[in-house]
């Protein structure tokens, strides 16, 4: 008799239900962030590229009239 009411108090408690929750949504997020910037890479590099085509083409006037 005396199990039974301690399992269920047990059953009933939430003391530590808040923690689980804030750590289960805390890797959430950073396993989604983790995607993000793994399918972001590829095109990242690509931007980068074209951005230092761009501006090594590029040439700039230093004179003063």
């Amino acid at each position: 008799m005396r199990f039974f009411r301690k399992a269920k108090r047990f059953s009933q408690d939430e003391a530590g239900a808040v923690t689980v929750d804030w750590v289960v949504l805390t890797a959430a997020v950073v396993g989604l962030v983790g995607l993000a910037m793994a399918g972001l890479r590829g095109n990242m590099t690509s931007v980068g590229a074209k951005v230092q085509d761009h501006l090594s083409g590029m040439s700039l006037s230093t004179t003063f009239d």
